[in-house]
């Protein structure tokens, strides 16, 4: 069994007022979720819980920032600089699951979510399961299946 750590460095911040959660090989592509994870970074949690809430029901779209050659503009993104964005559901899902995960370890601890902005949302890739497709003629085409580790680091500042 693998022992995985954080990528996130505690020592600038108080041990007792962060919490943090992390999803571990979650099929979801890496491209999404580092997307989703560089917009949700600085929000507070209600707010991030909100935007991923609209990007599940398809009214509010994700920008791209790096992978974004061949992608269509959406109106709701003219606050950016850039324009072009999907709408990634499932990633969004799924984040939003890890989202909530560190919520409740925030109230586990004691800490007021009003107060809790996300420090550290990071997204790394995981391992690739193989699969490949029977063809006619004898041949195989592959069907990969990507898989993303995910980190949520919230930190409870005074008001």
């Amino acid at each position: 069994m693998p022992h995985w750590g954080y990528s996130f460095i505690e020592q600038k911040y108080d041990a007792d007022r962060t919490a943090k959660a992390s999803g571990r090989d979650l099929r979801i592509k890496p491209k999404d979720s580092r997307e989703i994870c560089a917009v949700i970074k600085g929000m507070k949690v209600e707010e991030a819980k909100g935007f991923l809430e609209k990007v599940i029901q398809l009214k509010q779209s994700v920008p791209y920032r790096r992978h974004k050659k061949k992608q269509a503009h959406k109106k709701d993104l003219k606050q950016f600089k850039w324009y072009a964005g999907r709408y990634p559901r499932k990633a969004a899902a799924r984040i939003y699951e890890v989202l909530s995960a560190v919520e409740s370890n925030a109230e586990y601890k004691g800490l007021d979510i009003e107060l809790c902005r996300i420090i550290h949302a990071a997204t790394h890739r995981g391992r690739i399961i193989k699969r490949y497709i029977q063809r006619a003629h004898g041949r195989s085409s592959a069907k990969y299946r990507h898989l993303s580790h995910v980190e949520i680091a919230i930190y409870e500042f005074p008001s």
